[in-house]
């Protein structure tokens, strides 16, 4: 088939009554986009909600945001199923560095590449050979301004309906069903195509056949730089914005050649971000309450109808709106009533920062970067092993609000799925059903602290100090003075400043607790030494009352982890041990906490094998006590012998640790060296 029939109104809809092409609406779109995609369940802070795997897909996805993606997903499948989010914008209120503007844009990146697949390519329409009318000067050739779909054409070949369905029926060979089905999506043809239409059937004598012939099917260009398909208006100043970004206006160019004036093609909408999105294309309005009034004005009009209008004139477009806004300029707006018209038309969803510490070290990781980094002077920068976790703790312990019922610890590690002593995720889902109650959005659950920004800028800080430049390593103690310097500069509300430099001490605590168990493995001599020992413990509080167990002590059990059969000697020494070190006094106190033990035991094997209680922060804390204090008569003498390296046994031991920390703990000399010093120290003990 050569092009020229390729091209064709009739091709077009014959390969939309083949499946080959789709007319569907931008929410229909990017919800088929959306749900197509792999969808599973997931628990968090103890609530189950879905987690869609189009949004985790490529070297930059996004992290966390489950509530954020579940609000989208439901808002998009409600107005592709016609309910009343059709009538509305959706818009992300937060603070900054929080994801917003990284949301829509991955989004609109991928709408772009789904828009790549042949069979859900856009398509759009020309008119050729206008200057034949004598009335449009040397204009040969006019696309539709809007890029409305060749469909919409379709449903408008005639002045009346009950012609247009005759002609799909039989000249396509639609049925009645797909006929009622196209006509859910109908619009009228905007404007100037109604009226450049009008001009041909005139020339035409009504000939459908001759009409046709001036009109070629095109589809519509995916250029990000050129705003069509996904566009992107950022607010501006009071003095240099106008509805003209918007919407378009009088182009003085064409009324160099079109004679009629009442012809709407003198209109240039194409100067405005809309049209070039109003074929089932994306906007995102940046900062939309940012805007000055008369702006959201416009947007309110285009966000209930879908139509651009120009001095009486109309453009309906297909569009999905989308917009950010931070909480302090959301708040100003809100305050003036007479501006609720516009919020009435939104929906609001409140983003709040990732407050789960684990899916906080993707995030650190996007923050630090993933080239190899150099220093000043382009020699390799290592990272500490213990980097990532002591910036994802600090900054993740600043986002969760203090509350009676649990500890900031605790929050933090509910939050992230983990076991927290007693207390369980349901108390978790109480605090933040309390606090989500505050009519005050900034103390709610996560929706304040360190944003990626403030992270982003304390890795810049770590990364220019001298002692990172002179040592070639970004020693992970020293994020927390990086930190600290960015709450003091960029933190301006007291109480706030408060809170995060209480937090900062708290994260300091906890990589104390993570270096014992670190040089516990450095002296051990081998990785996971901490992680055998805790699991020896839970293993033996299991056996202990074992009918099978013998007068040796000896217990044989199937390990779920390798599936293999392993002897186990009971050592009641080191439970006691152990347990004291936990501060349970009494036979009763031991037995609650061996019981908790075996139910998490028993809930985590069967989910996942591997579990290993290391997230159990008390429990490994008191065992690597135990295990110094059996090993090396405590940890005092350990500390003594590091930090006294004048005879000969003690030097030997300390160069076995950096050895062991050197070459299987990821550790370089540098950063070896200043954790064995800190562990030398008596800071940030609890």
């Amino acid at each position: 088939m050569d092009n020229s029939t390729n091209n064709t109104l009739h091709h077009h809809l014959t390969a939309v009554k083949d499946g080959k092409r789709t007319f569907e609406n931008a929410f229909q779109s990017v919800s088929r986009m959306i749900l197509q995609s792999k969808i599973e369940k997931v628990v968090v802070n103890g609530k189950t909600t879905y987690d869609f795997s189009i949004f985790r897909t490529g070297n930059k996805h996004i992290i966390s945001m489950y509530d954020e993606i579940n609000s989208f997903v439901s808002y998009v499948k409600d107005a592709a199923e016609k309910g009343s989010s059709k009538e509305m914008a959706f818009v992300l209120v937060g603070e900054p560095g929080n994801g917003k503007t990284f949301f829509i844009e991955f989004l609109c990146d991928k709408y772009r590449n789904f828009l790549t697949e042949e069979k859900n390519r856009k398509y759009t329409f020309k008119f050729h050979n206008i200057d034949k009318f004598g009335s449009y000067g040397r204009i040969t050739t006019i696309e539709s301004q809007t890029y409305e779909d060749p469909m919409i054409l379709a449903m408008s070949l005639f002045e009346k309906p009950d012609e247009n369905k005759t002609f799909l029926a039989k000249q396509i060979g639609f049925s009645d069903d797909e006929i009622e089905k196209l006509y859910e999506n109908y619009r009228p043809l905007g404007a100037c195509s109604g009226y450049i239409w009008n001009d041909i059937r005139n020339l035409a004598d009504g000939d459908i056949n001759k009409m046709l012939e001036f009109v070629e099917i095109v589809p519509v260009p995916l250029i990000e730089s050129m705003g069509t398909v996904t566009g992107k208006y950022p607010a501006k100043d009071k003095i240099t914005s106008s509805a003209v970004d918007l919407l378009g206006e009088e182009s003085i160019q064409r009324l160099l050649h079109i004679t009629d004036t009442n012809n709407p093609y003198r209109f240039d909408l194409r100067r405005g971000a809309l049209s070039r999105v109003g074929g089932g294309g994306i906007h995102f309005s940046d900062e939309i309450f940012k805007n000055k009034k008369d702006l959201v004005q416009v947007y309110l009009g285009v966000i209930q109808n879908r139509v651009i209008e120009i001095d009486g004139y109309k453009w309906p477009i297909d569009t999905l709106i989308v917009a950010t806004s931070n909480n302090s300029e959301f708040h100003r707006f809100l305050a003036e009533k007479e501006e609720a018209p516009i919020v009435d038309r939104c929906r609001i969803c409140y983003v709040s920062h990732n407050t789960n510490y684990k899916l906080q070290k993707d995030l650190t990781l996007y923050a630090i970067g993933s080239e190899t980094r150099t220093t000043l002077t382009l020699e390799y920068l290592h990272q500490d092993p213990n980097l990532n976790y002591s910036a994802s703790v600090a900054v993740v312990l600043s986002r969760l609000p203090r509350s009676e019922k649990l500890t900031p610890v605790e929050t933090m590690k509910l939050a992230a799925g983990e076991v927290a002593g007693e207390k369980s995720i349901k108390t978790l889902a109480e605090v933040i059903d309390m606090l989500n109650q505050d009519p005050e959005i900034t103390n709610r659950f996560g929706q304040k602290g360190l944003g990626q920004r403030n992270l982003g800028r304390a890795i810049q800080l770590l990364i220019e100090s001298s002692e990172t430049n002179e040592g070639r390593c970004m020693f992970a103690y020293d994020i927390y003075k990086a930190l600290e310097r960015i709450i003091l500069d960029y933190v301006t509300e007291a109480n706030d400043r408060t809170k995060y430099l209480e937090d900062l001490k708290t994260a300091k605590g906890l990589y104390r607790e993570r270096i014992m168990t670190e040089i516990f493995n450095a002296y051990m001599d081998e990785p996971f030494a901490i992680r055998k020992d805790v699991m020896n413990y839970v293993n033996m509080i299991i056996g202990i009352d074992a009918e099978n167990l013998g007068p040796d002590k000896m217990w044989k059990y199937k390990n779920p982890q390798t599936g293999e059969l392993s002897a186990l000697k009971i050592d009641e020494r080191y439970i006691n041990s152990v347990e004291e070190r936990l501060e349970l006094k009494t036979e009763e106190q031991r037995q609650t906490f061996r019981t908790s033990i075996r139910k998490i035991y028993g809930q985590k094997i069967s989910v996942e094998p591997d579990y290993d209680f290391m997230d159990n922060l008390e429990l490994v804390k008191a065992i690597t006590d135990v295990r110094l204090k059996s090993d090396i008569a405590g940890a005092g003498s350990l500390i003594g012998a590091l930090a006294n390296r004048t005879n000969e046994e003690n030097q030997k031991l300390y160069d076995r640790m950096i050895d062991t920390m050197l070459n299987k703990l990821k550790y370089c000399k540098t950063c070896a060296q200043k954790t064995i010093e800190y562990f030398c120290t008596q800071e940030d003990e609890k």
